[in-house]
């Protein structure tokens, strides 16, 4: 197979496995047709030249000489292909700065190949090759990084015996004892500890199978805090070294640490408070997200672990959701002994009763549209904002946005998108374009670049979430407080906003009355926080953290009239619906 350097062909292994893109990658002009005359030497000079004159990233050509040096391992090396890599590496030092780099990428590269095109012969030359090359960096004699040597061992799986071989090659054929090898590795790794290289020391004490110094290491790593060598130091070791370093993650409070070695280590009878401890706290974090269902799924149907979800949806105020559990895993006896009391439930969240809002309006028909239309044309101020329906599958598409809210200070109107896009498409995109488009209604949003664009993408065929004008993202303005809306609510109006509903379920018909007071202050709160700044900055102190309110230079508009797309070539096209 000829390796052509002049003009490489690299295959990038891009987000989708079965498609590849290939790339040229222009390099120094030279090539050999197979290595049969090639010394390590003129190899690793012209691997350079490639490398020095690649026009890409670092990253890319490191992925394209790798899968060239693949490629060429294959061009019949007389010494067989893993003895040449050996000789490779003990040549390398002499490069320099590119030394290392090298190392790792022929050594990978050498991996590849031997998982398809392994010669027992050239495996076994290169396995005492490269045990001499260990004993030659370990006595200077070649300069390798400890990481190379790692890699070196690993690869061409260099034995104790191996190592004892060639220290002592007069010794006796039926003689199996390797004191001296076991000897000079353990030094060596001592040698990485001293030097706190903890992950190739571990690497090296589980390769050769050298079982000791277990809790003083352990616990060596543990203050360093070296933890990911500490757990793959306790998982060779076994069970008894797993409980101590689940021990010593408990006492220093790294719960979630513990959690995860004793679910990959199957030690739940050994420590039950803590992996039920560690169960709730990960309930309770995709509670406060409002990721019900998640949580749901993560409790495996222990009834234990349900009873504590109910009784997050109650302190929260999520009564449905209550309901829907106790309904559905027959809960019902637990309801009395853990309800919360009333007053905290509300105390800590605004409440829609509190902006004196008129009414909420559903809106899912050609008229009810037209007079929420007339209604929002003749405000000066409206709170806008959108809701959909999670979507928990990895890699799938959101699902389509459902409803839209738009409020004034005394109504607010929620948009069945859904209906009015499958009953009346014309109507809705009239409407919406003459609400969003308006220079008289100042709109407001909260991270609504987010909305909007996710509207545009659930109604490609609409032209009413393509363009708007005075437009104002209450988040640009207000950029300090965490917590999104309602840390803003909070720091604003005196008290956030409950957010357990956001992410339910947004395509039930009718949505629950719970569900429409949360969109509707969603919305509504946008108004309030607003007028309460702009009425009260001039006259705030510094100390209040209410200066003065500058709002208007964070008015946006998009107006760009649609040009007539140029022609575009398959790639471009292919490009663009990537990433549209």
């Amino acid at each position: 197979m000829e390796m052509e350097l002049q003009e490489m062909l690299a295959e990038l292994h891009m987000q989708n496995d079965k498609e590849k893109t290939l790339q040229t990658l222009t390099v120094c002009k030279h090539a050999f047709f197979d290595l049969t005359y090639i010394s390590p030497v003129v190899f690793l000079y012209l691997l350079k030249e490639c490398y020095i004159h690649g026009t890409c990233k670092a990253t890319k050509k490191f992925r394209a000489l790798q899968q060239q040096v693949h490629l060429v391992l294959q061009n019949s090396p007389p010494c067989g292909p893993a003895v040449f890599v050996v000789q490779c590496l003990y040549v390398l030092p002499t490069f320099g700065l590119y030394s290392e780099g090298f190392s790792h990428l022929i050594i990978s590269a050498l991996r590849r190949f031997l998982k398809v095109a392994a010669t027992s012969e050239d495996l076994a030359e290169a396995k005492m090759l490269a045990a001499q090359l260990f004993l030659d960096i370990v006595g200077s004699s070649v300069n390798h990084d400890e990481g190379v040597v790692v890699k070196i061992l690993e690869t061409f799986d260099v034995q104790l015996p191996n190592i004892e071989k060639v220290m002592c090659p007069l010794k006796e054929k039926d003689d199996y004892s390797f004191d001296s090898a076991k000897r000079f590795v353990e030094q060596y790794i001592y040698d990485l500890i001293d030097c706190q290289s903890y992950m190739n020391a571990v690497t090296l004490l589980e390769h050769f199978s050298i079982r000791q110094s277990g809790e003083s290491f352990l616990d060596t790593m543990m203050r360093k805090n070296e933890f990911k060598a500490a757990e793959k130091w306790a998982t060779f070791m076994g069970k008894p070294l797993l409980c101590v370093l689940v021990k010593a993650y408990i006492d220093r409070n790294m719960l979630n640490n513990a959690y995860q070695t004793i679910k990959q280590n199957n030690l739940r009878q050994e420590f039950p408070d803590v992996y039920h401890k560690c169960k709730e706290s990960s309930l309770k974090k995709l509670a406060e997200k409002g990721c019900w269902d998640v949580a749901e799924a993560r409790t495996n149907n222990n009834r234990q672990l349900l009873e504590y979800l109910v009784y997050l949806a109650m302190e929260a105020g999520y009564i449905e959701k209550v309901d829907e559990l106790c309904e559905r895993y027959s809960l019902e006896g637990f309801l009395s002994a853990k309800v919360p009391e009333a007053s905290l439930l509300h105390s800590r969240y605004l409440n829609l009763n509190e902006f004196f809002v008129e009414d909420i309006i559903w809106v899912d028909d050609a008229e009810a549209l037209h007079n929420a239309t007339s209604h929002i044309e003749g405000c000066k101020v409206v709170g806008i904002d959108c809701e959909w329906k999670p979507n928990y599958v990895k890699g799938s598409k959101p699902n389509k946005v459902s409803i839209m809210q738009i409020a004034s200070d005394k109504k607010v109107f929620i948009l069945d998108l859904i209906k009015l896009f499958e009953d009346v498409p014309d109507i809705m995109d009239d409407c919406l374009t003459r609400i969003m488009q308006s220079p008289r209604v100042l709109k407001l949003g909260y991270n609504f670049q987010c909305d909007i664009k996710q509207l545009a993408h659930s109604y490609e065929d609409l032209q009413c979430f393509k363009q708007y004008e005075m437009l104002l993202d209450i988040q640009n303005v207000f950029k300090e407080p965490r917590g999104g809306l309602s840390g803003l609510a909070m720091k604003i109006l005196g008290a956030g906003l409950n957010k357990t509903r956001r992410n339910s379920n947004w395509e039930q018909r009718p949505l629950t009355p719970n569900q429409l007071e949360y969109a509707a202050l969603d919305a509504v709160v946008l108004v309030h926080i607003f007028g309460h700044v702009r009425n009260h900055s001039q006259t705030a102190s510094d100390a209040e953290g209410l200066e003065k309110f500058e709002w208007k230079s964070y008015i946006v508009s998009h107006m760009d009239k649609l040009k007539k797309p140029k022609k575009q070539n398959k790639r471009e096209l292919e490009a663009n619906r990537k990433t549209g």
